[in-house]
């Protein structure tokens, strides 16, 4: 990967822009109480934290019924009692001020019709040049297709562009994609590069 090539950067949500996992885990409990289920166990609160919303209702309620019940809730709940829960990673807002307008940005999140919202309440809006949810395209993550669009939107090829992704489903997209993945405080995911903290992204691009 020559850092000089990058033209593109783009980055998961859960997980690499935010800590989230408080923020799921209460939003999904909140809607299997409803429905007079039991909080998620470890095992569940993970594959949510990776999945769009109805893969993981779907993983989430076996029953079609309360399936059908739950899907009624949630397009009725708000999720801005949920946000407050989301912790940004502490050198995001840093590191994007450093990579524009040199680099453009963009977001490929398995997250729906939330993105808008967490972008706002967080100070964001604006802060990325795209954003591809699951709800622009045909197929989540692991698709490569959110990667795709991204590559065809800045008319690039997948070398001038890196993607940053803490789970198996980012460094599936990316290697379909061809995209060079950096994998971010996960250590077992295969990548070019392996990071702690978002501000090793400055070292990687030579900012």
């Amino acid at each position: 990967m020559d850092s000089r090539s990058i033209k593109v950067v783009a980055f998961d949500c859960d997980g690499v822009m935010f800590d989230s996992s408080e923020a799921n885990r209460a939003f999904y409990n909140q809607v299997l109480t409803h429905i007079g289920m039991s909080p998620m166990t470890a095992e569940q609160s993970a594959f949510a934290q990776m999945h769009t919303v109805d893969e993981s209702l779907e993983y989430l309620i076996e029953d079609s019924g309360r399936l059908a019940e739950a899907r009624r809730y949630r397009l009725q709940m708000s999720y801005h009692a949920f946000i407050r829960h989301m912790v940004i990673e502490p050198h995001l807002k840093s590191l994007l001020a450093k990579l524009r307008p040199a680099f453009k940005t963009a977001i490929a999140t398995n997250r729906t019709d939330t993105m808008d919202r967490v972008l706002e309440e967080h100070q964001l809006e604006g802060a990325f040049d795209l954003v591809v949810t699951a709800l622009d395209v045909h197929h989540p993550k692991p698709h490569p297709e959110q990667l795709q669009v991204i590559l065809n939107h800045f008319e690039i090829t997948p070398d001038r562009m890196i993607y940053i992704g803490d789970s198996e489903l980012d460094a599936q997209s990316a290697r379909s994609a061809h995209v060079p993945f950096i994998a971010y405080r996960n250590a077992a995911l295969p990548a070019r590069r392996h990071i702690q903290s978002l501000r090793q992204i400055n070292d990687i691009l030579e900012l």
